[in-house]
Formats: C-alpha cells, structure tokens, sequence
C-alpha cells in the first residue's frame, strides 16, 4: 500500500469538508487513517487459498456447521464499515477432507479486508471453499448491518441484510439445506 498517497488523500478530504488538518486533534489523522487502511484492507494483498494448504483425511461424510463468525468489511460504494456474523456449513467430498476450523474463520476475514459488497464476499467465500476442499456441498450466510444504510441516505439503524450462497448439494437438495439452515438459525447469536 502506499501509506503517503492515502495520508495525502484523507488530508484533501478534510480539507474538502471545511477541516483544518494542522489543528491539534487532526495533525496526525492522515497517518492513523493511512495504518488504518494498512490493515483493514490487509485482504487486497492476501491469497486465502493459503489457508487450506493443510487438510486433514479424516473420511469425515457428515456436515460441519461454523456459526457466528464475527465480519468487519468496508461497503465499496461508501467506505463506510459493514459488519455482522458469517455462518459456514460444508459436507466433506467424497475424500472425507475437512480443513482446520479456524480456516473457515481466517477465510472470512481476508475476503472481508478488502473493499467488499456483502453479495460477493458470500459468493467468494463459497467457491473458495468448493475449489480449495472440494467438498460435496457448501453453504454460507452472512448477516450484516451496513453504516451507509444505518448512518446515512435512508438512516435505518439495526437493519440487517442476509445473503446466501450455496453450492453442491445445498443447491440440489432442498432437505439438506434446511437441515443446514435449522442449524444455523436456532444456535446463531443475533444481536
């Protein structure tokens, strides 16, 4: 990243909105702002297929459920946060492989750190998942409240926006993906 370009850029926004960028309290915004970036769009330069490099051959055929996986993206429209939880179910392929579940975690998050719409990064997620365990089927939701939404335009706090993505046998059988959704639904913690 270039950390000069992105302080020189959020020095013209604040003077844009009318702001003194020297006074006291914003003398050093341009440099927190720019850290900032480094790392909450640390995803732009990360391959997260590395994190399936490792699997485990368990011949495990049943469906693994990981719920409640905390996300934090910036919407690409406004650069303003959308946060949520990301809830991942996958039946193994027909190897039984099933990956770390804290991969599925780390997985999330690089494709969240990076300027995101929520509707990609679930279909991200998904066939990242399909190409790195081929497994049998895969399914993820993400329930997300969107500050360009919430603190701006229409101003509707707590609204959420669910998407869904699914893949597999989630796509092919309507018993199994409400199994999956059942799961997800009755454990999940909603704020």
């Amino acid at each position: 990243m270039d950390r000069e370009k992105i302080m020189q850029g959020v020095r013209m926004i604040l003077e844009g909105v009318g702001e003194n960028p020297d006074r006291e309290g914003l003398q050093k915004t341009p440099e927190r702002v720019a850290k900032m970036y480094e790392e909450i769009f640390s995803g732009l330069e990360d391959d997260p297929k590395h994190y399936f490099e490792t699997l485990f051959d368990e011949h495990h055929q049943e469906m693994v459920i990981v719920r409640d996986i905390p996300v934090y993206s910036m919407c690409e429209h406004h650069l303003v946060p959308f946060f949520g939880l990301a809830h991942i179910a996958y039946i193994p392929g027909k190897t039984g492989k099933i990956c770390g579940l804290s991969k599925l975690a780390r997985l999330v998050d690089s494709l969240a750190k990076r300027p995101q719409v929520q509707e990609r990064l679930t279909s991200q997620v998904a066939d990242t998942i399909v190409e790195c365990l081929e497994p049998a089927g895969v399914m993820v939701v993400l329930e997300c409240e969107h500050m360009c939404m919430s603190m701006r335009g229409i101003r509707k706090p707590g609204t959420r926006t669910t998407t869904s993505a699914v893949r597999g046998t989630f796509r092919t059988s309507v018993n199994t993906r409400s199994e999956a959704m059942q799961l997800i639904l009755n454990g999940s913690h909603r704020s």
